[in-house]
């Protein structure tokens, strides 16, 4: 089990005008800051939800590809992430649908961030 995951990201304020966009309709929010004079020279956020961070970008490393999914309640809000990543600058990878290759009720929605992270928001509800 995944305690949280973290990206490296390319432009700092870029990356999280995205993510607060996109992440907005799943719920989720940025939780924690950690700044660059705490931590000796680099910046992180922490998104989560009920007081946990378990997703956060930051500076200081590479970028290299990621395909992060999140689960979504519904499929309205699989819709409503996708509207509102590609509304931040987001690049369409597998507009909201079915994937029934993967199961039958396999609702999903790809977007590429600022720096090419593939991520998905998905519903397994019918």
């Amino acid at each position: 089990m995944l305690d949280h995951v973290g990206l490296s990201v390319s432009d700092f304020a870029k990356a999280r005008a995205f993510y607060d966009a996109a992440l907005k309709p799943l719920g989720i929010a940025v939780l924690m800051e950690v700044t660059p004079e705490m931590s000796g020279g680099q910046s992180h956020l922490g998104y989560g939800s009920d007081g946990k961070p378990y997703f956060w970008i930051g500076t200081g490393g590479s970028p290299g590809h990621v395909h992060l999914a999140l689960a979504a309640p519904d499929r309205a809000t699989v819709d409503a992430f996708y509207a509102a990543a590609i509304a931040a600058g987001g690049t369409d990878n597998g507009p909201p649908g079915i994937r029934a290759h993967y199961h039958p009720n396999y609702y999903g929605a790809f977007v590429l961030d600022p720096d090419g992270h593939n991520v998905e928001a998905v519903c397994h509800q019918g």
